[in-house]
């Protein structure tokens, strides 16, 4: 492998800096998300208030993780331009194993809304697979770069590993999308029509959601394949999992979106999805094929 380029504190420090902001951004809409959440949905189950609090916690320790390993590169090591060549702080280890947690409950929790609106089990079975062979990659991407001695000593023995876990990251987001697109485009199709807005607006969501977690994976892939020798595909990561964590949310507070549109359009009963519910009507002899059930699914307020 080739040395590394000259230093550029531009696409470096300071790449890595602007990601480090804007990661702080969205954790103040993860906040006011989860504030939104536990003030307007108490009723929600104790399983789904508990996911929602520990990706929240896990939200709150990449934070401290990543905002640590930024003092040490600005302030600690201020003027080491060996930032590739040269230990990196430990914090920032510790950050990708947070995020595979943060991505992993999210991946987990869209995948339970598949198996209870499809009654399918391969498909949710097959995301919670891909779900959890990337957070076993992520430790394993954690534990070894605690023993690596440089960030360009990963990138030469190791790269394939954070090309591996990102491909199939982006994969799972991409199928998961497909596959909740295909189911609510099927209730749509024999759904009464007073049903269609609601779900015309649950897959311009799900396309919105969905797209924008794959595409920052991709072009993670991308950046960390072009620009190695920089820190820009790092700045990508530092805000990968805080769209996960604010589609998680996003898609729970939803629901008083829907419920203002459920008074409009008539009673219907609401299974959470990705983004965020699939309906059956009152009516039993229309979509009957929607499954109800208990869990983490809450109702559209009659």
């Amino acid at each position: 492998m080739d040395s590394p380029a000259p230093f550029d504190a531009r696409s470096n420090i300071g790449a890595y800096q602007i990601g480090v902001l804007i990661s702080f951004m969205l954790l103040g809409v993860t906040v006011t998300q989860a504030y939104v959440y536990y003030t307007r949905f108490p009723d929600d189950s104790w399983k789904q208030k508990s996911l929602v609090a520990f990706v929240c916690i896990c939200e709150f320790a990449q934070a401290v993780c990543i905002s640590h390993a930024l003092y040490k590169f600005t302030v600690v090591d201020y003027r080491n331009t060996d930032l590739i060549t040269g230990r990196l702080p430990r914090s920032l280890d510790a950050a990708v194993f947070f995020a595979g947690l943060i991505e992993e409950c999210v991946q987990g929790f869209f995948a339970y809304r598949i198996l209870r609106i499809s009654n399918r089990l391969f498909i949710p079975v097959a995301i919670w697979i891909f779900a959890s062979l990337r957070l076993i990659l992520s430790c394993v991407v954690f534990g070894i770069t605690l023993r690596l001695g440089s960030l360009h000593s990963y990138y030469e023995h190791w790269s394939w590993l954070s090309l591996f876990l990102w491909s199939a990251g982006a994969g799972n987001d991409i199928f998961t999308t497909v596959v909740l697109l295909y189911l609510l485009c099927s209730h749509r199709a024999v759904g009464q029509k007073r049903t269609v807005a609601l779900v015309d607006k649950l897959i311009i969501w799900s396309i919105e959601t969905g797209l924008l977690t794959s595409a920052t994976q991709i072009l993670l892939l991308i950046l960390f394949i072009t620009k190695k020798a920089t820190m820009i595909w790092l700045a990508v990561f530092v805000v990968s999992s805080r769209l996960y964590a604010n589609s998680l949310l996003a898609s729970l507070n939803s629901r008083e979106t829907l419920r203002a549109m459920n008074g409009q359009e008539g009673s219907l009963q609401a299974v959470v999805l990705r983004s965020p519910i699939a309906f059956q009507p009152t009516n039993p002899r229309v979509d009957s094929k929607i499954p109800h059930g208990h869990g983490f699914h809450s109702d559209v307020e009659q």
